[in-house]
């Protein structure tokens, strides 16, 4: 047991290790070494998209590179719904290990992490939520991070994992795009025989009684852009109802080698426009145009990669695991301005929100 402890020990000092010399090479760009991480890389390939980032700059920041205030990490691509213009499509199957995963957000806190969301893929599909749930505790409990959150289409989640879990979850979203259950299959959000809408009462309901805030993403696109959803959204009174503008991303939802054809979702920013016009009197309303999008989220893979979707793909930078925070935060393409101007950062700990549980 003691030779056990020994070797963990010592794995974890030669992790530490190779991650503090990627970096330093990293900035130095003398070399590129590769500095694998034994027993979790090799399950699944890299994109060769990945080797551009050896050849390409570092965005120029006039004041360092940003800091990773709020996170979303995607940490599997598996989804049970066929959702038409979903962007994080299920490419790969891959996971990383527990510990690994703890590692980088122990990491992206030491690097100034507020608040962190978890995503997919649908995140309860791992291990039945038990993975998500024990990131969910270690992120609030051990790293303390002001906001934990979830986005999920809700199919999958159990009153059971709210009596286990529920104590450390800031804000769950639900992606709901529609109140009309024809409208839900055409986009693909559905499976089975499960009422999506119906399910999403249910999930309020929970979330009220486990004191975790609710809050609605919707996805707007040619099948409900012209839908009248004050009512429901009233009704339902989450504490923030984020609505997209569908988005092209190539390679994603667009292009040869795409798992989704999404064109045939797009709406023009007139029609979008116009949806968030019939909802103007709905105040808890946080509109988010295509423009707004794009730069202005800091994506992590299933890798701990960061995403740059400035060309309208998925550029990898290395991973934090492989290179630290900050050297890999300089590939992102994170516009930190447009972040805060479309109010990237608000009253996000449920501690704070003052709601009548």
């Amino acid at each position: 047991a003691l030779l056990a402890r020994l070797l963990a020990v010592g794995r974890a000092v030669l992790a530490a290790l190779r991650g503090r010399l990627g970096a330093l090479c990293w900035s130095l760009a003398a070399v590129s070494l590769p500095l694998p991480l034994p027993g979790w890389r090799d399950s699944s390939p890299r994109p060769q998209r990945e080797q551009e980032w050896d050849e390409g700059p570092a965005e120029e920041w006039d004041e360092g590179p940003p800091t990773p205030t709020s996170v979303n990490y995607h940490f599997t691509r598996q989804c049970n719904y066929k959702c038409g213009f979903c962007f994080h499509t299920a490419k790969t199957s891959f996971v990383l290990p527990l510990e690994e995963a703890k590692r980088g957000l122990a990491m992206l806190k030491e690097g100034g992490m507020e608040k962190i969301n978890f995503s997919g893929g649908e995140p309860f599909l791992q291990d039945r939520g038990e993975f998500v749930g024990k990131l969910v505790q270690f992120c609030k409990q051990e790293l303390e991070l002001p906001s934990v959150s979830i986005v999920s289409n809700g199919s999958l989640i159990r009153k059971q994992w709210f009596e286990k879990y529920g104590a450390y979850l800031d804000i769950l979203a639900i992606s709901c795009d529609s109140f009309d259950e024809d409208v839900n299959i055409l986009i693909g959000r559905r499976q089975g025989k499960k009422n999506h809408v119906e399910n999403l009462h249910k999930l309020r309901l929970w979330c009220r009684e486990y004191a975790v805030a609710f809050k609605i993403n919707s996805v707007i696109n040619r099948f409900n852009v012209e839908e009248d959803m004050n009512e429901q959204i009233k009704a339902l009174n989450p504490v923030r109802w984020k609505v997209f503008q569908c988005l092209l991303i190539e390679g994603e939802n667009s292009g040869e080698d795409a798992l989704r054809e999404a064109e045939k979702f797009v709406i023009s920013d007139e029609d979008f426009d116009r949806f968030l016009d019939r909802h103007k009197d709905i105040s808890c309303l946080v509109p988010e145009s295509n423009q707004k999008m794009r730069d202005s989220y800091l994506i992590l893979d299933e890798y701990m990669r960061f995403l740059n979707c400035r060309n309208g793909r998925k550029e990898p930078s290395k991973s934090i695991l492989d290179v630290g925070v900050e050297a890999a935060i300089k590939f992102s393409g994170f516009d930190e301005k447009m972040f805060l101007k479309r109010g990237g950062k608000y009253v996000w700990s449920k501690a704070d929100m003052k709601l009548d549980w």
